[in-house]
């Protein structure tokens, strides 16, 4: 836009036009801030295995101070053996999980949405989440020997009990105002469970499928034992026969960071899944 006046023509400045909407600083500050207070205990964990190594209460073979831990590791990793135990032992819990968590959510469904089926079946799959992990060790032995399948399919039993309480309490506790509003705009049968139930039980059954995942790692040292010559379970227990109480502690720390890596991966989807249901 050009204005004239006795000095000739003066151009007057354009509106400034909306630029990208600038990042959420205060998000990500509130991040940033959750993510150093979660490192605040394990650093003074770590801290407190240093001082407590090097306070000679306890000797190298019972207590291995950390820099010690880490060497071991370099050693593993120096010899190429390390990137086998964790990706065997990853490759079990996810195929575990998958099989324990799918079933979890259709016996779960089943159980929810029917007290028919209910009736039929929660209380034998409730009788059988009381059965310890290393009970069913020598059973699938017998029946599927000494492969990978009795370690995959351990992982899936630890798997398949949390998720399937939860979905199916979820399913169990569905406000029914909310079945009829569904029902009064014309939703029944699969539709109705897709677009009602569904998202009403998708924050507890998310947390039941996070739960299912660290139960799978908690089964899994139990599923190496199962004739095992690689993986995570099996480094602890050839650490303690050969008395390398470094790896032992090495394979520990491990477990941990996997568990809680794969444990936050799964957070991520949650919430993706939630912001597009509720």
């Amino acid at each position: 836009m050009t204005v004239a006046g006795a000095t000739g023509t003066r151009r007057t400045p354009a509106p400034a036009q909306p630029g990208p909407a600038a990042p959420d600083r205060p998000a990500r500050r509130r991040l940033l801030t959750g993510a150093a207070a979660g490192l605040v205990l394990p650093v003074l964990l770590v801290l407190g295995w240093h001082l407590l190594a090097a306070s000679g209460r306890f000797s190298p073979a019972q207590l291995p101070a950390p820099l010690d831990v880490a060497a071991a590791l370099g050693e593993l990793a120096g010899r190429g053996e390390l990137w086998q135990h964790v990706a065997i032992s990853v490759q079990r819990v996810l195929l575990g999980f998958a099989a324990g968590a799918g079933a979890g959510v259709l016996l779960g469904g089943l159980v929810g949405l029917s007290t028919r089926v209910r009736a039929l079946l929660a209380p034998t799959v409730q009788a059988l989440r009381a059965v310890p992990s290393l009970a069913w060790v020598p059973l699938l032995l017998l029946w599927l020997g000494i492969g990978e399948t009795p370690k995959v399919t351990l992982v899936a039993i630890g798997a398949f009990f949390p998720v399937y309480t939860t979905v199916a309490a979820a399913l169990d506790h569905v406000d029914h105002r909310l079945l009829e509003v569904g029902r009064a705009y014309g939703r029944s049968g699969l539709r109705l469970f897709l677009q009602v139930q569904l998202p009403a039980i998708a924050p507890p059954a998310l947390a039941g499928l996070r739960l299912g995942l660290a139960q799978g790692w908690l089964f899994l040292v139990a599923a190496e034992l199962i004739a095992s010559s690689i993986g995570l379970g099996f480094l602890l227990i050839d650490s303690q026969n050969t008395g390398r109480t470094d790896i032992l502690l090495l394979a520990i720390v491990l477990l941990a960071v996997l568990g809680k890596l794969t444990d936050a991966l799964l957070g991520l989807a949650e919430r993706a899944l939630l912001r597009r249901w509720t």
